[in-house]
């Protein structure tokens, strides 16, 4: 679980542990996958590089905490947090079709395999949609020497949140594939900080890392998008 902390900035954040289980890969597919969100329009929170000094556990009541405090001492991420935010059901909430779209198509290029309806990772702020939690997309880094086949890989949409409001793919996939420039892609990689990319096996330093990253998403982007089609073909 995230926390809820308040940044030297007097903003609130939800602090994503450096020390969780999920290891240092699910931050940086937040950073990563939450910046070129952005970068592409959709409503993602922005993202911030988080300083948790682990003294700060000491003053912790419940054990559980203190020791994720402990373990993420250091570097951490934030999202900035939204107020007033409702949990997205997709039987309560309608969503236009474009915006859906959208979604869709980026958590297809991504390969984000947690947005379906049992957990979509959707908040609803002022009748808004907003975008959070990317930790599981990115799968290909679990293993970067067989990273080239996902590429072209299917993405399995079945349970997408989404998918039943998402209506002119073909315009999505044009807009945002557009938008999808090399130097977005590289920027989106930049945002990601050192800490969470030394020492990756088969690497030389967090740039070469980076720039691995914004390859695999430039070569899922070049055409033809095999896996469009089957988003399309789903509806």
């Amino acid at each position: 679980m995230p926390g809820l902390v308040a940044g030297d900035d007097h903003r609130l954040y939800a602090l994503k542990w450096s020390g969780a289980a999920q290891g240092r890969k699910a931050l940086v597919a937040e950073v990563l996958a939450g910046e070129l969100g952005r970068g592409l329009g959709l409503p993602v929170p922005e993202l911030v590089r988080i300083e948790l000094d682990p003294v700060l556990a000491r003053s912790e009541p419940e054990q559980q905490i203190q020791e994720q405090m402990r373990a993420s001492g250091g570097v951490n991420i934030g999202l900035a947090f939204v107020s007033g935010a409702l949990n997205f059901d997709p039987l309560c909430f309608e969503v236009p079709a474009g915006l859906a779209a959208r979604v869709l198509w980026f958590d297809a290029l991504i390969n984000n395999v947690d947005r379906s309806w049992r957990n979509p990772n959707l908040l609803v702020a002022d009748g808004e949609l907003v975008l959070i939690d990317h930790g599981a997309s990115l799968v290909f880094h679990h293993n970067w020497p067989g990273a080239a086949a996902w590429a072209r890989r299917a993405y399995d949409a079945d349970d997408h949140a989404l998918r039943r409001f998402a209506g002119g793919l073909a315009e999505a996939d044009a807009e945002l594939a557009a938008r999808c420039t090399p130097r977005l892609l590289a920027a989106a990689a930049a945002a990601v900080p050192d800490e969470f990319l030394v020492d990756e096996p088969g690497f030389d330093g967090p740039d070469e890392v980076r720039a691995a990253y914004a390859a695999q998403l430039g070569e899922r982007l070049a055409g033809p998008r095999d896996w469009l089609p089957e988003l399309e073909a789903g509806r």
